[in-house]
């Protein structure tokens, strides 16, 4: 069936979901076996053998992920940090330099400053937003892996892919693209000259706030027998259900992308003239630096706004006096929150060159009615 679906929202519900072939349920059934009958030893049926190296259930949710992004390969993994980490250790040896936006997720900078660190593997950190400066520091010493995310967390900078991907080819650095914020439903990296791409599935693909998880999506044959090779013998894997969960939220990832866009550009358009409100990060606004490169490489804006406010008491009061967001970590489900990144998801990069201004608040917003989130934020703004 799958053959007939070519436009990203076909894809999206039918990639890897080929009907039940002995019942014909059109859902296929979730296979929580961890091991698997042979037909004498070694007479492994479609190569399942063990749960760890293989599963129906995830087998389906890769070749979904691999379609919706454009990929020949893609890999499913417990959580965003260890399709991170599994990259890595497929990319990088001892000595080898990891070029890091500026601007990121700070389990991103831990994993690399406080884990990998240790092994050997160096980091700096540039404005990726700025071309120029991505190529001085390249000049001044070529990096192993060119790591970025755009949009950006949580200032929602904007990284010209297309461009990245030149500086990347002309000094042999791999570039890699976080696509979480952004998702295959309004960006492909791969299309546009990237490397490969890191998915937080646990953000909008799941998109319920319901399951944790990760994935890495490439075209690369060499590197992705070696992703594979560690996929099975590190062993972060998903589980059954954790991946079924993902595939069935990644079925209406399309139309919750666009209902997201359309509430976080009422969001940040209303924000935008707010005199409590001293700055406001969204790229769909005219006004951002990189609303141009964001128009040509984006099908719309996302759901992502941060604002910055007077003070960080200022943002501390806010973010905990809205009542419709939620004060949470995380992100991209279908209930809008809000977070305070320098205590929360970014605490772990205070004092780097990622730090987060104390004076930012991350709204992740869902797909409610934006007249109530647009009324709980006034009412947030005015205590």
């Amino acid at each position: 069936m799958t053959h007939f679906a070519r436009a990203f929202a076909s894809l999206a519900v039918h990639a890897g979901q080929e009907f039940d072939p002995t019942t014909g349920a059109v859902i296929p059934p979730v296979h929580f076996s961890t091991t698997y009958a042979q037909d004498g030893i070694g007479g492994l049926r479609q190569g399942y053998e063990y749960g760890r190296s293989g599963n129906p259930t995830r087998t389906a949710l890769q070749t979904q992920l691999a379609a919706i992004e454009g990929g020949a390969h893609a890999f499913s993994f417990a959580s965003g940090l260890a399709a991170e980490d599994t990259l890595l250790r497929a990319l990088l040896s001892p000595g080898d330099e990891v070029l890091l936006g500026s601007d990121v997720y700070g389990g991103t900078h831990r994993l690399l400053a406080r884990v990998l660190g240790p092994w050997g593997v160096r980091l700096r950190v540039v404005d990726m937003s700025d071309a120029d400066a991505v190529r001085t520091a390249v000049a001044e010493h070529a990096p192993r892996v060119l790591w970025v995310e755009t949009p950006s967390n949580p200032l929602l900078r904007i990284t010209d892919i297309a461009g990245l991907a030149a500086i990347g080819r002309e000094s042999g650095a791999i570039v890699v693209v976080d696509n979480t914020f952004a998702t295959p439903a309004l960006q492909r990296p791969l299309q546009l000259g990237a490397d490969v791409v890191v998915h937080s599935t646990t953000k909008y693909l799941g998109g319920h706030s319901d399951v944790v998880g990760g994935a890495v999506v490439l075209n690369d044959d060499g590197l992705a027998e070696r992703i594979g090779f560690l996929q099975y013998a590190v062993g972060a894997v998903s589980g059954p259900m954790d991946a079924w969960l993902t595939t069935r939220g990644i079925k209406t990832l399309d139309v919750r992308m666009q209902r997201h866009s359309e509430n976080a550009t009422a969001i940040a358009e209303y924000l935008s003239g707010h005199e409590r409100v001293a700055q406001v990060h969204y790229p769909g606004l005219a006004t951002h630096p990189g609303h141009g490169i964001a128009a040509r490489q984006m099908s719309a804006f996302g759901g992502i706004v941060s604002l910055t406010l007077e003070s960080g008491e200022a943002a501390r009061r806010f973010a905990e006096a809205t009542r419709l967001f939620q004060l949470a970590e995380s992100l991209g489900g279908v209930e809008s929150l809000v977070n305070y990144p320098d205590a929360m998801t970014h605490a772990s990069v205070r004092g780097t060159d990622a730090a987060v201004p104390e004076e930012v608040v991350r709204l992740s917003v869902g797909i409610e009615d934006s007249a109530d989130l647009l009324a709980d934020l006034e009412q947030a703004l005015g205590a």
